[in-house]
């Protein structure tokens, strides 16, 4: 689903079709800012999962750092 920016009647390209946002009924248009914010909240998600990897990451490479003076259980 995209919206074509930059032009005077916007338009609505949803799997493969496209669509005159202008002329769509507010129960459609509705449904397309719903769909407007639940991608940009899915984008913010994911970036957020990846610095929480990354700090996790970083977190097991200082824990294997310090752990080496330490002798293991057998």
């Amino acid at each position: 689903m995209t919206e074509q920016p930059n032009q005077k009647d916007p338009i609505l390209t949803f799997e493969g079709k496209k669509y005159d946002l202008n002329t769509l009924p507010e129960e459609l248009k509705e449904l397309v800012r719903g769909m407007q914010v639940a991608d940009a909240q899915l984008r913010m998600h994911e970036d957020t999962l990846k610095v929480l990897a990354v700090g996790r990451q970083t977190m097991a490479m200082q824990l294997n750092k310090k752990l080496k003076n330490i002798a293991p259980l057998d």
